[in-house]
């Protein structure tokens, strides 16, 4: 009886691991640091979705050269950002035109630096005027995450009245962790910066007289908002509208609604969705999901703290999020009011489901597109996705 009894215990531990195991291959591993339990359902590793969709990927544009930062333009075509330092125009065709675009402001194109994001401001049908967020250099192979305005000219070969709305302070002689996501919204733009990797950096994130691992809003023109939440405090920098991230590289506007969402960075173990609210403090380097890339703890050593922002979901092991995008639009329509992702690491886009502010689903897809870096979605609904190794814009759409 007995050793029926052992045999019956070691066959439901055999498949216990077994399917633990399958689940863990399909969230892309192990966590790593599986002690830290979610502080509510559905945190992390939602319910694994299968939409059952066959897509359809075609290439829009190939030949760009580490492109980072897309923008659908209203007559159709699109600006694309490549570190390197140049602005790229796409036709409506798919044309990639050879010239990039002059007048951009000179960046500091070392290892994560350059230039970075685009976007187009809200009234830009009638003022031409875009936004690009850059690692701008300093002087002593130092630079700063940096927004500037600009006007795009109407044949799209040139920008002029380029003037900087936010320099981040103080510069940095890391060369990593820029942040670097800009979205205009109701008559402001809201700027992400991350703190620059080193460990004594890192920390900034939660010093206010510094612009390290914030969000930031200014007005259109850099000015600072009268009700910014630490404006006229002693000792804080006034255009800081929330702090403690890492390295924000995905910002969203949620559709019919002010919320804008963000998507950061973790260490090992640890990306975060959060959503933006004023005066915020999302707990790097304090706490975190994740742990060092060398396995030891972060800061306090646990994920979380009474005064720090919850995130509403994340991911360990990591996705390495890049640009994301809320769906909408004719296209794959029973998708509309999904999270699209894009992940650098394994590779793909992310899709998730949501209930108001609680994530109910995720669905993995397409790894075979490698490293995605940004995400956006068209007039039509179709999904375009910026491929950062091969150097293209693609469109996802259904097979018919």
């Amino acid at each position: 009886m007995m050793k029926r009894q052992s045999l019956t215990l070691a066959l439901l531990a055999t498949v216990l691991a077994s399917s633990a195991c399958a689940q863990n291959a399909q969230y892309g591993g192990a966590k790593n640091v599986p002690e830290f339990q979610p502080a509510f359902e559905n945190q992390t590793r939602a319910p694994l979705l299968s939409s059952n969709v066959a897509l359809n990927v075609e290439d829009v544009a190939t030949g760009l050269s580490n492109p980072w930062g897309i923008a659908t333009l209203p007559d159709g075509g699109y600006l694309v950002t490549e570190r390197e330092g140049r602005l790229r125009y796409i036709t409506a065709q798919g044309e990639l035109v050879d010239a990039p675009i002059a007048g951009v402001p000179d960046v500091h194109n070392v290892r994560q630096g350059g230039l970075l994001d685009v976007a187009l401001a809200e009234d830009f049908s009638t003022s031409r005027v875009i936004f690009l967020t850059y690692a701008k250099p300093m002087g002593g192979n130092k630079s700063s995450t940096a927004a500037a305005r600009a006007v795009l000219a109407q044949d799209m070969r040139s920008l002029s009245d380029v003037k900087d709305i936010f320099v981040q302070q103080p510069p940095s002689p890391t060369p990593m962790h820029y942040g670097s996501r800009i979205i205009p919204h109701e008559g402001f733009a809201y700027i992400t910066t991350g703190e620059h990797s080193s460990r004594q950096e890192r920390e900034f994130a939660q010093d206010l007289d510094k612009s390290y691992g914030k969000i930031i809003r200014v007005t259109p023109s850099g000015e600072t908002p009268s009700d910014n939440p630490f404006a006229g405090q002693a000792d804080a920098i006034d255009t800081i509208y929330a702090l403690g991230v890492r390295n924000v590289q995905g910002a969203a506007l949620r559709p019919q609604s002010d919320e804008i969402w963000l998507l950061s960075h973790g260490p090992r173990g640890g990306d975060e969705l959060n959503k933006l609210e004023a005066g915020a403090n999302y707990g790097w380097p304090v706490v975190s999901y994740g742990e060092t890339y060398g396995g030891r703890p972060i800061g306090s050593g646990q994920p979380r703290a009474e005064g720090f922002t919850e995130p509403r979901y994340y991911w360990d092991p990591v996705i390495a999020p890049g640009g994301f995008a809320f769906k909408t639009g004719e296209e794959l329509s029973a998708w509309n009011g999904n999270i699209v992702a894009s992940s650098l690491n394994p590779g793909g886009i992310v899709r998730l489901t949501m209930d108001g502010d609680t994530i109910t689903g995720e669905e993995r897809l397409l790894p075979e597109l490698g490293r995605v870096r940004d995400i956006e979605i068209d007039k039509d609904g179709s999904i375009l996705a910026l491929t950062d190794a091969s150097g293209k814009v693609v469109r996802i759409t259904a097979q018919e």
